[in-house]
């Protein structure tokens, strides 16, 4: 079947779904949101800590924020998106709690912030230790109520449509490569069907499920970074991968692993060894502050110096009523596997956490494909540079939803639906043996990520996961081209894709940088001669 829909929207998270109310605030069009399982599950979900934005200003003002923000992406940022994001915040975040979003605040009304681990002043909003929770929640009541946006729940993009459908040869030399929509598949009929769009957003979050151990949701397959790659569009600082230094260590859940939220260090948690001895003064001044890479570098290196699986969190030095008023999630998660974190130690590790790099745009976060935008973590806007800045994304996400919004809202009458795309082929067969070599595979990916392209990284390692990446890579495009389109052996091609990426992008970095560390390269940029 063919759709035809003015905007499409692919994915539901905090970006897709604050650029879709602003899209049909405008009034303009049809609007629909696909989304791979239901409207709840998405990375935004998952985010804990909070949102940052400069809000009290007889402490804070945006010259800090901007300088914390450049300072953490080890001023491989792009100064121009950094300043955007940080001044057009506030305004953003007002418009999230006309929304219904609600944000803690303190008797006189005024927002109860925290500081995490980077930044300089306190400036992070937050709901408890479930913000992302809270800020899905109020805009997914404000999507749903919406009449002029239809969603599409447990439906996969299989593959963005250009000049490449129509019979033209596309490479990544060629000008003006345009997007007309995407083929998606419905669950119910298991065919894929083609949605026609003058403007199509990608807004797919994370890649972190290419790792064994990620806080990520399952789902997190870097699939709208693949798309955009395969479709010859740029996607860049893919190296820059971003470990959680504190996931809940528990063998039974490894995606996602439970977070625990940076800003539980922020509140005064320390870092400990099983037996009770701190470590990060042997690596930072900021101790258990510094920021994450420091972190996870350091606890990737404690675990093997001690040959350990995994480091603790202590806060058991706190006032006990105010650790469960400010943490009751972790507070109860901790409980169920029997830990009190009043008196006892947090099990922690690091996790591969948030993408940095992904689908390059511009300020309005347009991408190099003309009429295709990309949104949250999936884009590379430039504001996380080497790192990402705690707290950054959420805000990231809202900010360029409205710059993309405004931008397509001028843009939008100029487009027309391309008639002459032609039906998915749908031919092949899917047998039980070929389910085993998806299963496996898959499994292969996350091993391989974990193992050659980590925390710490050298180029034999990097060299390795290259290789046995493109024998996947081979064996599953082969298999690809011979089965039915299922949402497995999508997620699969996926994951090689972005796998690649991360790697390729890795062994051309010849330096440590932010978040890329490597053995043979150990001097950071500044320190060459």
């Amino acid at each position: 079947m063919t759709f035809k829909y003015d905007v499409l929207i692919i994915g539901s998270g905090v970006a897709g779904m604050s650029y879709a109310l602003k899209m049909a605030r405008a009034g303009k069009g049809k609007i629909c949101i696909v989304c791979k399982t239901s409207l709840e599950e998405a990375n935004t979900s998952f985010a804990q800590g909070g949102i940052a934005s400069v809000t009290n200003l007889e402490l804070d003002n945006f010259d800090k924020h901007i300088q914390d923000t450049m300072i953490a992406g080890d001023f491989i940022s792009d100064r121009e998106a950094v300043e955007q994001v940080v001044r057009m915040a506030p305004a953003q975040i007002r418009e999230l709690t006309d929304w219904g979003v609600k944000f803690d605040r303190k008797p006189d009304g005024a927002f109860d912030l925290h500081r995490e681990g980077g930044h300089s002043e306190f400036r992070i909003l937050h709901h408890a230790d479930d913000t992302g929770a809270e800020i899905q929640r109020g805009l997914m009541e404000a999507v749903k109520s919406n009449p002029n946006i239809e969603i599409r729940e447990h439906h996969f993009a299989v593959e963005i449509i250009t000049q490449h459908h129509l019979g033209v040869e596309v490479t990544r030399r060629t000008p003006d490569i345009e997007c007309y929509g995407a083929y998606i598949l419905n669950p119910t009929t298991r065919k894929v069907d083609t949605y026609l769009s003058k403007v199509t957003v990608m807004c797919t979050g994370g890649c972190g499920a290419v790792y064994q151990t990620t806080t990520n949701p399952v789902i997190a397959t870097g699939d709208g970074e693949a798309m955009v790659y395969r479709a010859k569009g740029t996607v860049k600082h893919m190296e820059f991968v971003q470990f959680h230094p504190t996931a809940l260590f528990h063998l039974g859940e490894t995606h996602p692993a439970f977070l625990i939220t940076e800003a539980m260090r922020g509140y005064g948690g320390v870092l400990r060894l099983p037996n009770g001895d701190s470590f990060m003064e042997k690596y930072d001044d900021r101790l258990s502050l510094a920021p994450r890479d420091i972190v996870a570098r350091a606890i990737d290196n404690e675990m093997k110096i001690y040959g350990i699986d995994h480091v603790c969190l202590d806060v058991t030095h706190k006032d006990a009523d105010e650790t469960r008023h400010h943490f009751p999630n972790i507070y109860h998660k901790c409980l169920t596997l029997g830990i009190d974190i009043t008196k006892e130690y947090i099990p922690v590790r690091p996790a591969a956490h948030y993408m940095c790099g992904g689908i390059e745009v511009d300020l309005n976060g347009q991408s190099s494909i003309h009429r295709l935008y990309a949104l949250g973590e999936c884009a590379c806007t430039g504001l996380h540079g080497g790192n990402r800045l705690a707290s950054n994304s959420l805000i990231e996400a809202v900010v360029y939803a409205d710059t993309a919004a405004r931008h397509s809202l001028r843009l939008l009458d100029n487009y027309d639906f391309n008639e002459a795309v032609p039906a998915w082929n749908d031919e092949g067969t899917l047998t039980n043996e070929e389910h085993v070599l998806i299963t496996q595979s898959v499994k292969e990916v996350g091993e391989i990520m974990s193992n050659y392209v980590g925390i710490v990284r050298s180029d034999l390692r990097l060299k390795r996961a290259w290789a046995r990446l493109d024998l996947l890579y081979e064996e599953t495009e082969a298999l690809f081209k011979r089965v039915k389109a299922s949402r497995e052996i999508c997620e699969l091609r996926n994951m090689i894709n972005v796998g690649y990426l991360i790697t390729r992008q890795a062994i051309e970095r010849k330096e440590c940088r932010g978040l890329h560390f490597t053995t043979d390269y150990p001097a950071h940029a500044y320190d060459k001669v």
